[in-house]
């Protein structure tokens, strides 16, 4: 009697709202084992459908040893945008184990008229350039992001994050602990309430979180957006769930 084909074994780099499409895309394939690994960063994350394992790997090679112990056939990094030390670790890994590898990667956003946008290539960069635009300053990259506006003393910061930070922090903060997805009027009745004069936000491309640029547009208000980083050399990268679908499964064939 011929015993039933081996499940292929995927491992989604998840946390974001496109690695739980994804898982819940692919679990009730039978061809498929699908494991979602988050980082551990948020205190409650969202878990998506099937396996999940929480925490890091120990770097690349830590990664790759993970990848071969498992048996995994086929690796998603479906991670946030601005994830890019785990991104490159991905990239490492999956060259050294040969095993498939794909960047899965909302679009970016794309200013519109009315917006008044100023691009920064990164945190530092949007330190110095948010101050010169208003003193109250709406601060939505994350908690993790804020030592590098620690030392300024003179703006006024309102942050939002999901966990509550922790120090060094700017001297002169509010703090809002709430996840998305956020409503026009809600972001619009936030900057009215808090008297917002700049929005400092990373180009994260989600929608849950866009209500806020439309809300500054309204307002006429000046947003610092930070680019992303580049998914790393020669990986492939798909922009939503379905094209990661179709792309692993060709993989798999």
């Amino acid at each position: 009697m011929n015993s039933a084909p081996a499940r292929r074994h995927v491992l989604i780099l998840g946390g974001t709202t496109e690695a739980r499409r994804l898982a819940g895309e692919l679990a009730d394939d039978p061809a498929l084992r699908v494991t979602s690994s988050l980082a551990g960063r948020v205190a409650a994350p969202r878990l998506p459908v099937g396996q999940v394992r929480i925490g890091g790997f120990g770097g690349a090679e830590g990664m790759a040893r993970w990848l071969r112990e498992h048996q995994v056939d086929a690796l998603i990094d479906a991670t946030h945008p601005f994830a890019d030390t785990i991104s490159s670790h991905a990239a490492r890994a999956a060259a050294d184990v040969h095993v498939p590898l794909l960047a899965l990667r909302r679009p970016g956003w794309v200013p519109g008229p009315g917006d008044r946008w100023h691009a920064a290539g990164s945190l530092a960069d949007a330190a110095r350039l948010a101050p010169a635009l208003g003193e109250r300053i709406f601060l939505t990259t994350g908690r993790m992001g804020l030592a590098t506006f620690a030392h300024l003393t003179e703006p006024w910061f309102l942050v939002r994050s999901v966990d509550a930070p922790e120090p060094p922090v700017p001297p002169r903060m509010a703090v809002i602990l709430d996840r998305g997805p956020f409503t026009l009027d809600g972001e619009a009745e936030l900057l009215r309430r808090h008297r917002i004069e700049v929005l400092v936000t990373k180009d994260s491309g989600a929608h849950a979180t866009a209500p806020k640029l439309a809300a500054a547009r309204a307002a006429g208000i000046p947003v610092v957006v930070i680019r992303r980083p580049p998914a790393p050399q020669g990986v492939p990268v798909a922009e939503t769930p379905a094209e990661a679908a179709d792309w692993l499964r060709t993989s798999l064939a």
